[in-house]
């Protein structure tokens, strides 16, 4: 793939993250074009044709609805709309997460219910293939009435207004203008309206946590089977035949994942091992493998409304009719966003324990994992930090979903907090990695001290190179050093 075609076929997670990792420009197929144009057109001729209001587009909005505008200040109308609704504050939402707020932006545009012009599309186009991010925040939306506030943000620049990060640097929108010689747009009745409207920085925000967590779901598996070896443990809680007469998905394939990893390991093939293992280490494929299934009923959920219309109101050129409905409020996101914080959280919490027994000095390891404890503390303070993380997860599983707080005069009075899911489940996927590297560094430890047996050829190969990144704990060090670099291990090494 040279180019991807916006509106030629349907987006998936999968696609996304090769175009975002190949770097791919994108444009409208043609079909798409044909289908703007169309429906731009249907419209300008509707409004020609009769005076009659219609919401959003020559009225004013939400509690504003019956307020009817004068034609002569549509594009005024549309202008003030984008001003008026830049009202974020917060955090700056990161720059890969605005690169899939504008591919998911133009996509949604290019079904032709939206009544946008071909040029205002084109230059959301520009601004992807530019590589040009407008400043957005992380707070302010309501997750209902579309996430307003931050895609107006997304697209101040087209009207000339707000800031944008171009080349690494931070620059007016006027700036931006001047070095690539083009003008400020004039928008359209109803263009401002389809843009603000929308559930794109959710989405976006979905896409980019559901991209890392199938890749830590995998290194939840890699990790708890180095655990698994390095605590001498049994391999028969991860043998088909338990699997197959609770067949969840999931559940049978973490099994075969552990299995695959442990294969040929001269540990796990140890004789003389205790009777059962704990549930932290035995329960692996239960809990992964809910996990798995859960984040693979999300990615349905996002992978529908990526390819989905949702700015209000909808402009159907066929049927001659443009329905003010309720395709912007963000309750599928809201709930899935949620649900995901729950489905990474306990990938955290029982990596947390694997580490805890680790370090805890039985089945012949020694205490916090160190030669000489007592002068040495060794790993003891790694189990803390991942405690406090795991706490602070489970403090973001409360459910922003949960909330409604009624908005614009009681015309918007149930909303999805959506938003909030959205940006407190980023914080638990990052979490979730910090975890997960803490019990890297404290399996690789253990299992050093377990020889000269060795794990697997496919963990040991891991191995090989996790520790050109992360030496063998002799002595007391600083530990925030390794455990960022565990961090960027994870974040940067292709597991097979």
């Amino acid at each position: 793939m040279n180019v991807y075609e916006v509106g030629a076929e349907k987006l998936s997670l999968a696609k996304i993250d090769f175009i975002l990792k190949n770097q791919i420009k994108i444009k409208l197929s043609k079909e798409a074009i044909d289908k703007v144009e169309k429906c731009r057109l249907y419209l300008d001729r509707k409004l020609a044709k009769s005076e009659d209001p219609i919401y959003g587009i020559n009225t004013g909005f939400g509690y504003l609805q019956n307020i009817k505008v004068d034609s002569s200040k549509l594009t005024q109308l549309q202008h003030n709309l984008l001003l008026s609704h830049a009202c974020g504050t917060g955090a700056e939402v990161p720059k890969q997460i605005v690169k899939i707020m504008l591919l998911l932006k133009i996509q949604s545009l290019s079904y032709g219910h939206s009544a946008v012009a071909l040029t205002t599309i084109q230059r959301l186009v520009d601004f992807y293939n530019y590589n040009v991010s407008p400043v957005i925040y992380t707070q302010g939306s309501l997750g209902a009435s579309g996430d307003l506030a931050p895609l107006a943000h997304l697209t101040l620049p087209l009207i000339g207004e707000g800031e944008v990060w171009y080349k690494d640097e931070r620059m007016s929108t006027t700036k931006l203008y001047e070095q690539l010689n083009w003008k400020p747009l004039f928008l359209q009745s109803k263009e401002g309206l389809a843009l603000i409207n929308g559930t794109q920085f959710m989405s976006a925000y979905g896409v980019y946590c559901l991209l890392q967590a199938q890749k830590l779901s995998t290194w939840a598996d890699t990790s708890a089977a180095i655990a698994i070896d390095a605590f001498d443990c049994r391999i028969d809680p991860f043998l088909s035949l338990s699997h197959e007469i609770r067949p969840h998905k999931g559940q049978l394939d973490t099994a075969r994942n552990i299995s695959e990893l442990l294969k040929g390991s001269e540990l796990i093939n140890k004789p003389g091992k205790q009777t059962q293992d704990p549930y932290s280490f035995r329960c692996v494929p239960q809990v992964h493998g809910a996990s798995k299934d859960s984040i693979a009923y999300i990615q349905s959920v996002f992978e529908t409304e990526i390819n989905s219309v949702t700015d209000n109101p909808n402009v159907f050129p066929d049927e001659d009719l443009v329905i003010s409905a309720g395709n912007f409020h963000g309750q599928p996101l809201a709930l899935t966003l949620d649900f995901l914080c729950l489905a990474l959280a306990e990938l955290g919490s029982i990596s947390e324990r694997r580490t805890y027994q680790l370090i805890s000095g039985s089945r012949g390891l020694p205490p916090f994992l160190v030669k000489e404890a007592g002068l040495n503390s060794g790993l003891m303070i790694t189990q803390y930090t991942a405690a406090s993380i795991v706490s602070e997860n489970k403090q973001l599983c409360t459910p922003a979903s949960a909330d409604s707080i009624v908005s614009s005069n009681g015309q918007e009075d149930h909303v999805s907090m959506g938003a909030n899911a959205a940006t407190k489940c980023l914080r638990v996927v990052e979490n979730l990695e910090r975890i997960l590297a803490i019990e890297l560094i404290t399996a690789a430890q253990a299992l050093d001290l377990r020889r000269p047996e060795k794990s697997s050829e496919k963990i040991e190969s891991l191995m090989q190179e996790f520790r050109k990144r992360v030496p063998f704990n002799e002595t007391d060090r600083i530990l925030s050093v390794d455990i960022k670099s565990a961090v960027n291990f994870i974040g940067t090494y292709q597991l097979n």
